[in-house]
């Protein structure tokens, strides 16, 4: 199987993220396996599309710093043509290139889609993550699973809101990840409330949202594959994501720690519940940020935290999702071309 995996710039990966950890364990399986930067691309005059990758010595690697030191390397750089591909991975963070590369959000959504067009297998689905792009995409999701939210950028409206939810919710921006410009509003902030506003308005819409009491205690990360929990040998992927300080923002971008979790009947209600959207959308694998019986965000481009999944239980992730590409690539072949992309996502 050739496997391309698409991130922000190969340049600037690191060995903890869980892109180079995926990269790492097909390489391993006897993949080839190939990092590719969202400005690598290229539509060529033939109509053919090609990328600059970058892929290990095709060795049995240990280390994951050994694994990336290597691929990272200028020389091992090769342009490659995108339809002698098997499947590519999309898992490049909206959220790194949101100010000083606006245009590579787009861009890798657009290529996508156009990879897809040759009968690469693209995950998660390119059509689906280019709804995706703002935060809005998650209003889509059934609403018993969602805490109450406004979406606006009107100031006396947003108030109001706060105001209902008895003075306490969390601000952040329409656009972006990563746990930035989030702000947790109460009754001592009241005085702030319009500076902190304008703040996020400056840059678009406002998103105003119920604040759970439960967050206090951190937020789960709960791994989604073809819109079922990722389980291994009876252990989920899943973990609590804690803030070391009284920082709202669990994510481990942020400062989060994480912590062993046990998956309750209540998490794996909420999975189901969203399940037929992400199977419909072509979500292959997604992480769910779980808040008590709330779900706060679907994370569908980079989900992170194997390599804390895979410390916490002993149990290596990256292999269940790399056969299940190989799986799906045994189905292709049944299929001759005539399965689309959004469908054999997650199948």
């Amino acid at each position: 199987m050739k496997i391309g995996f698409v991130v922000n710039d190969v340049t600037t990966e690191k060995p903890t993220y869980t892109t180079t950890r995926l990269a790492m364990q097909a390489t391993n399986m006897g993949h080839e396996a190939y990092l590719m930067g969202m400005g690598d691309f290229a539509y060529e005059p033939d109509g053919s599309l090609s990328a600059k990758c970058r892929g290990g010595a095709g060795k049995h690697y240990r280390s994951l710093e050994r694994y990336l030191d290597d691929v990272q390397k200028p020389e091992v750089e090769d342009q490659l043509t995108l339809s002698d591909f098997d499947v590519v991975m999309l898992r490049s963070d909206p959220a790194d290139d949101a100010h000083e590369a606006a245009w590579a959000n787009n861009a890798g959504v657009a290529f996508g889609q156009l990879i897809a067009s040759t009968g690469v297998l693209v995950v998660n689905d390119p059509g689906s993550l280019a709804n995706a792009l703002s935060k809005a995409y998650f209003q889509h999701f059934p609403e018993a699973v969602r805490p109450r939210t406004l979406i606006s950028r009107d100031e006396k409206k947003i108030e109001k809101f706060v105001a209902d939810l008895g003075g306490k919710a969390v601000l952040k921006p329409l656009q972006g990840s990563g746990g930035s410009g989030v702000f947790l509003v109460n009754s001592k902030e009241s005085p702030n409330l319009n500076q902190i506003i304008e703040a996020i308005a400056r840059d678009g819409y406002v998103v105003a949202q119920e604040y759970l009491d439960e967050a206090k205690n951190g937020d789960i990360r709960m791994f989604v594959m073809n819109g079922k929990p990722l389980k291994v040998n009876g252990k989920y992927a899943a973990f609590r994501r804690k803030s070391s300080s009284d920082d709202i923002r669990s994510n481990m971008s942020a400062g989060g720690k994480a912590q062993p979790v046990t998956v309750t009947e209540e998490m794996l209600r909420l999975v189901e519940v969203v399940k037929p959207k992400l199977i419909a959308d072509g979500m292959f694998l997604v992480g769910l940020d779980i808040v008590g019986d709330k779900l706060m965000e679907v994370n569908v481009f980079s989900p992170g935290g194997l390599g804390s999944c895979q410390s916490l239980y002993d149990e290596n992730f990256s292999v269940a999702i790399i056969e299940d590409l190989e799986r799906k690539m045994e189905i292709r072949r049944h299929y001759n071309g005539a399965l689309e992309n959004v469908s054999l996502a997650t199948l």
